[in-house]
């Protein structure tokens, strides 16, 4: 007989977690028998709770862009988490590059993540293809998204990361350009664009824009159709900024630090986030 798994209990544990900023067991250290469904039941139990307190929904994150990663997780497809009017920041874009701080002091384990957010003025369909796709989106921007792990040294499985809102902490969004003013290319420049990641003026590492699944906009078709198989309705909707997965490895960020992304291949501007305790 199949062991009922008690995902209202996980809900709040994991509610609890995120508000204390504290850590705990993996839940599928907890509960072996949980998997991404149950997983997506408890997300959506905390998303509801979520609203309940005043949250305004504002967009989603997908995680696991890099399919190298999927072996290691157990996992077939993106995942994907909600984000929040308090976890969406749009920083100034009154000069070049945008600028804005952040303090750690909400997160567990932060790291940081440098990608591209779209945003939505209409709701794609969910057969939609990059030409639909690309009709309703306004904008693109560079963005950091700073992630966290509710569980000690990042060790989890998949279903883990679904529960805790896909690792969500908050998403800086820099200077947003409309896709008609970047050109006719892109779609292309999407995927063939390179970032540079840089800690205190020293490169950590450069990514592509290839890394999210082959491109940003591949891997927003990808979210539209795992949302569509989902037993819990949750279509992305007008208004809503995606953020479409890291383009280099996620790197644990400190207090005093101060990161930047320059992109090449694509006319968009860079940003810097400096760390704060």
């Amino acid at each position: 007989m199949t062991r009922h798994i008690d995902t209202r209990s996980i809900a709040s544990q994991l509610e609890n977690a995120q508000d204390k900023v504290r850590q705990i067991a993996p839940v599928t250290s907890q509960e072996p028998a949980f998997d991404i469904a149950a997983a997506y039941e408890v997300a959506d139990l905390i998303h509801r709770a979520r609203l309940a307190q005043g949250a305004v929904a504002a967009g989603r994150k997908i995680g696991f862009t890099n399919a190298a990663m999927w072996t290691r997780y157990g996992v077939e497809e993106p995942v994907w988490g909600h984000m929040y009017d308090s976890t969406v920041v749009y920083l100034t874009d009154s000069q070049a590059d945008a600028q804005g701080t952040c303090s750690l002091a909400r997160f567990a384990e932060p790291k940081i993540e440098p990608e591209i957010a779209l945003h939505f003025h209409k709701a794609p369909r969910e057969d939609a293809d990059i030409a639909q796709l690309v009709d309703c989106i306004d904008w693109i921007a560079p963005a950091f998204e700073i992630v966290q792990s509710h569980y000690p040294g990042w060790q989890f499985k998949a279903a883990d990361t679904v529960a805790d809102g896909g690792l969500h902490g908050m998403l800086f969004v820099g200077k947003r350009a409309s896709f008609d003013a970047l050109g006719d290319k892109v779609s292309e420049q999407l995927a063939s664009c390179s970032v540079a990641l840089l800690c205190n003026g020293a490169v950590r590492e450069t990514g592509k824009g290839s890394n999210a699944l082959g491109s940003p906009l591949t891997a927003m078709v990808h979210l539209i159709a795992v949302l569509a198989k989902q037993a819990i309705r949750r279509p992305i909707q007008a208004g809503e900024v995606v953020t479409t997965g890291t383009l280099t490895a996620a790197f644990a960020v400190s207090a005093g630090e101060v990161w930047n992304m320059q992109l090449e291949g694509i006319a968009l501007q860079g940003m810097t986030l400096a760390f704060s305790d």
